[in-house]
């Protein structure tokens, strides 16, 4: 079980606390704590590209692994909203982070509805699905740095650049989420609606 893959996902869930702590040591004593906690949320989400590629490549595919894998990455996205949104608190972040978070609470019965149903692989993940994660990741690291603020920045355009940034690939994200549920649904929906068994 315990093979390079599955390490790398145990590794992301260890993470996710140590992402959360870090984002709420005091911001005036830590002035790096928004950095940290957007270069751990990084890191995380690159071992979950690494993860899956390793166990196609070496052949180390576990049910471990397909468990655990989408389970971290939902609940890594899910805590980094979380403290997004209670560190914003504006709808502008909460909205998004409200439809991305439930767009995969749905999605996820979604799939497992269509698994007990034999047609898993009517709702397998699609281009749109993936453009939408990465959109997501790259929004979340801006949210969780606060680039504008950060004082290697100060008085840079760069700061207010990715701040912008941020921003778009935040709602490219949120636009993207409805998109795929759309996709997922139509797929879906035959087998909702008692059409098709």
């Amino acid at each position: 079980m315990w093979n390079i893959p599955n390490i790398l996902t145990s590794f992301r869930i260890f993470l996710i606390p140590v992402m959360v702590y870090f984002y709420y040591l005091p911001a005036d004593v830590y002035e790096w704590k928004y950095f940290a906690t957007a270069f751990i949320f990084w890191f995380a989400a690159i071992t979950d590209a690494l993860d899956g590629y390793l166990a196609r490549k070496l052949d180390q595919s576990t049910p471990f692994g397909a468990f655990f894998d989408p389970v971290a990455d939902k609940v890594m996205v899910a805590v980094a909203f979380i403290v997004a949104v209670d560190d914003y608190t504006n709808a502008w972040v909460a909205v998004p982070a409200m439809i991305i978070v439930g767009r995969e609470i749905v999605i996820s019965a979604l799939r497992e509805w269509m698994a007990q149903m034999g047609h898993s692989g009517d709702v397998s993940v699609s281009m749109v699905g993936k453009f939408k994660t990465a959109a997501q990741m790259l929004a979340l690291i801006g949210l969780l740095w606060h680039p504008n603020e950060y004082w290697v920045f100060e008085g840079w355009l760069l700061g207010p650049l990715l701040d912008y940034a941020t921003w778009f690939f935040l709602y490219t994200a949120t636009l993207l989420t409805v998109w795929s549920l759309f996709i997922y649904f139509k797929a879906a929906w035959p087998f909702i609606s008692g059409k098709k068994d």
